[in-house]
């Protein structure tokens, strides 16, 4: 039986290695073949092979993300978006309905929106603060609920020990994002979720190398998952998987230092005449502050912001900064800045960003582990 261990920081360096260690190696090798020597399975998805994501490589972070998040099981998957498309496809079927927070990443938006007709599966979106109208909006064909930690890129805290709670009083899946908290934050599984995803190229991965993502839950489910994923083919590479094994290792490292950067540069900001707006749930005048307080262990490294004036002045203030990098996606530990309005929401209509409160001058700040003070320093003469 694998040894376990209380702390998470112990689990991130030590769950899911092989022991014995392989060879005497202290880096879990990477074992680059694309096939593996019959050994007698009796079915198809225990077959050793890359497709069906049990490689060495693979197993090792299915055992270690587990443990991070407390649950039965997990698998990793070539994407974020082969996580969140592979646990829709395995528990939402032609007829079925689900229930999603009305405001989600760019990508499951559009999945929703734009793919879900094709498969014949219906969904609505519900007011994740509003606990007394989701009733209203089940179906007797509901089979599933859909949440995330906190939302991006405004940074809201949902109603998620609700969530859990009416997921299980109506008999739904309920599943979660989990990417910005990271296990580190929040472990929602503890919480009574069914299934926590992640984009692995953030936070889990921590170095803007790889593309990857991870599902963990109950492990009737992630079989199911594991099933439905060894078909559409959405595996991991293993040198990608000996990426992210090696950058979860300094995930608590990395994330304790983000949220306390992260919290001094949004009080910076909230301070700064030139800015309308910073959404960042450590800050006390988050509407949902307390809730962020009840449910997480830090309040992350993601943090946004509204500009005063016009869209012009947004750009000309990322082009003054001089340390971020202007780049897309977030978690590594260099501080990156986007505006998305031309990214990661740029799929959506400009109405419909703007009924979900993306300004086109918002600003997504990834906070990385350079030190605060130069941040800070940075910042202050971009917004002179």
């Amino acid at each position: 039986m694998p040894q376990q261990y209380e702390r998470i920081e112990t689990k991130l360096v030590h769950a899911g290695e092989p022991r014995p260690r392989i060879a005497g190696a202290i880096a879990m090798p990477i074992f680059q073949s694309a096939m593996f020597e019959y050994a007698g399975e009796t079915s198809y998805h225990d077959l050793k092979y890359i497709r069906l994501n049990n490689t060495p490589n693979h197993r090792v972070l299915h055992g270690k993300i587990a443990a991070l998040e407390g649950a039965e099981a997990a698998l990793v998957t070539a994407s974020g978006m082969a996580a969140i498309s592979a646990t829709l496809f395995t528990t939402l079927s032609v007829g079925d309905h689900l229930l999603a927070q009305s405001s989600l990443y760019g990508g499951t938006h559009d999945l929703l929106a734009h793919d879900f007709a094709k498969f014949g599966i219906e969904f609505d979106f519900i007011d994740a603060d509003d606990r007394s109208s989701w009733k209203a909006a089940l179906r007797p064909n509901t089979r599933a609920v859909y949440f995330e930690a906190m939302t991006n890129p405004l940074l809201e805290v949902a109603d998620l020990r609700g969530a859990a709670e009416f997921a299980r009083e109506h008999g739904l899946v309920s599943i979660i994002d989990n990417t910005f908290a990271t296990p580190v934050n929040f472990r929602p599984i503890e919480l009574g979720f069914d299934l926590s995803l992640h984009s692995a190229s953030k936070f889990l991965n921590g170095h803007s190398d790889i593309v990857g993502g991870a599902i963990a839950g109950r492990a009737d489910l992630i079989e199911r998952i594991t099933h439905r994923m060894n078909h559409l083919g959405g595996s991991m590479d293993p040198h990608a998987a000996f990426l992210l094994g090696r950058g979860l290792k300094t995930l608590a490292l990395r994330v304790r230092y983000q949220n306390r950067s992260a919290l001094e540069i949004a009080q910076f900001l909230e301070s700064h005449p030139a800015i309308a707006r910073v959404n960042y749930a450590g800050l006390e005048s988050h509407p949902r502050h307390a809730r962020a307080r009840e449910l997480f262990e830090g309040f992350g490294g993601v943090l946004s912001f509204e500009l005063q004036g016009s869209t012009e002045r947004a750009e000309e203030f990322l082009k003054r900064t001089t340390l971020p990098a202007i780049a897309p996606s977030l978690g590594g530990v260099e501080t990156l800045l986007t505006r998305p309005a031309t990214t990661s929401h740029a799929g959506l209509t400009r109405e419909e960003r703007l009924r979900l409160g993306i300004n086109d001058t918002l600003i997504r700040m990834s906070v990385g582990i350079e030190a605060t003070e130069d941040i800070l320093e940075d910042f202050a003469r971009a917004l002179g």
